[in-house]
């Protein structure tokens, strides 16, 4: 029954994605050939000649999105992952029917490139489009109780109640858990109040009487033994099988299941920024550190000075933090204490602090004293948002008593962070802002760069608890 209506919701699917992609094709031919957009110098072709297009079409784009994985089941999949598959299958599928018009067709029926330009969009868009409709409206039917999966988890402890407490905060997805089994079947209510209705020796008599359309394996650490024989008992039924091991406590960030060698791999503890995301944000750290560079210039020449004409010393202070995987830096700041004014050893400064000079208060006040570590950005000891670097020295300290501290240097130290846009810099509470800072690396995506960027502009570079 469950792989009918799979079948079922594949061909409607199917159907409605070719039907908007036909009718992209139409509507591109007419933008083309029957507007004013841009003039038609030679002639308008025959629409006897697009229509009959139409065929490869199909078999385009049929056999594109059920290769890219676009008819398989969504349940709970992100929007964002399926628009982006969507950007993705189109583009490809629009090369290949390119390819094959220009490779078959007739020298006396040439095709509009511009009417390709329109079809590529308009198709990406009318699928996006439809997309979006039929999963708002399968959303809410399936919040009405129709539609529904029947789910059955083999497991009582923790993570079931997490799975159970997921579920029930997305009612779109249409899966109704219909009760949980433990190891000895005694117990009459499970976790978050679902019923316990067998034991884990009763699964193969509950596929066979019970309308269950999936099986959640979410064994407690302690009955992971039984894992081989419940996996035997579920024999050559035709439901879906997903495991969830109970590993939430060995989980710290980056928690993901990787493929080696067509082997599963259950990632605990890596860091998001590897391959083509550490390259991404590397350029766009080298691009805005040049800019910016371009343009305060001037402004850093002029503190330079100021700083060099107030007080004795060197214009630029050194001093070593920590960074990407522990590695130590020299950062680069305008010099905002007098000389020696460590001689007694390292220390946080304090209000009205003797060792800061008038100019380094204004300074500090205003980040400005930061601005040369854009050259510690494009050497590439830095990034431009990440968590701020800190001393060794205190490091050692802070990783004492404050968990997870060392896992900030899963991501490049940053001239400005998510802890930072959210009032936590300076003087204030470091459990806070390892806490914001963690939630950055567990988050972290280009667009949560960015909005840090922005928000650091747009609530300025003051610093109220800058001494």
């Amino acid at each position: 029954m469950l792989k009918q209506k799979r079948q079922l919701f594949e061909f409607l699917f199917m159907a409605v994605d070719l039907f908007v992609v036909s009718c992209a094709w139409l509507i591109a031919y007419w933008l083309r050939f029957q507007t004013d957009l841009i003039s038609v110098d030679k002639g308008v072709p025959p629409f006897a000649n697009y229509l009959s297009m139409l065929l490869f079409i199909w078999l385009i784009w049929a056999f594109v999105f059920r290769r890219m994985g676009l008819y398989r089941p969504m349940r709970g999949v992100r929007a964002m992952r399926e628009v982006w598959a969507l950007i993705n299958a189109n583009a490809f599928a629009t090369i290949i029917f390119i390819a094959i018009t220009y490779l078959f067709r007739e020298k006396s029926v040439p095709f509009s490139r511009l009417v390709f330009l329109y079809f590529g969009g308009l198709a990406t868009f009318f699928t996006i489009l439809q997309r979006s409709v039929v999963r708002s409206f399968l959303r809410e039917i399936r919040r009405r109780g129709y539609n529904l999966r029947y789910m059955l988890i083999v497991g009582a402890g923790k993570v079931a109640g997490d799975i159970v407490s997921r579920i029930r905060l997305h009612q779109e997805l249409g899966i109704q858990v219909i009760g949980c089994l433990s190891k000895d079947g005694q117990d009459r209510r499970g976790p978050r109040g679902i019923p316990v209705i067998g034991k884990y020796a009763d699964l193969p008599q509950l596929l066979r009487t019970r309308d269950i359309d999936q099986v959640i394996v979410a064994l407690p650490l302690e009955d992971n033994l039984l894992l081989p024989e419940i996996m035997s008992s579920v024999g050559d039924s035709l439901v879906d099988v997903r495991i969830v091991p109970d590993i939430y406590q060995f989980v710290s960030i980056g928690g993901s299941v990787e493929e080696f060698e067509g082997l599963p791999v259950i990632s605990v503890q890596s860091s998001p920024l590897d391959g083509p995301n550490l390259v991404l944000k590397r350029l766009l750290d080298i691009l805005l550190a040049s800019v910016a560079l371009l343009f305060l210039s001037p402004v850093m020449l002029l503190i330079a000075l100021c700083v060099k004409l107030t007080s004795r010393g060197p214009v630029l202070y050194a001093q070593e933090r920590v960074s990407l995987d522990g590695t130590r830096f020299s950062i680069y700041k305008f010099r905002t204490m007098f000389l020696d004014a460590e001689a007694a050893g390292p220390g946080w400064t304090s209000p009205g602090d003797a060792r800061v000079t008038p100019l380094g208060r204004f300074l500090r006040h205003y980040s400005l004293d930061e601005l040369p570590q854009l050259f510690n950005v494009l050497r590439g000891d830095m990034s431009i948002v990440g968590p701020r670097p800190e001393r060794p020295v205190f490091i050692q300290e802070f990783r004492q008593h404050i968990p997870r501290y060392m896992l900030r240097h899963k991501v490049p130290a940053g001239m400005t962070g998510w802890a930072q846009v959210n009032g936590w810099r300076g003087d204030t509470s470091i459990d806070k802002r390892i806490e914001y800072d963690l939630y950055y690396i567990e988050n972290w995506s280009i667009f949560l760069d960015l909005k840090i960027m922005l928000l650091t502009l747009v609530r300025g570079l003051r610093d109220r608890n800058a001494y």
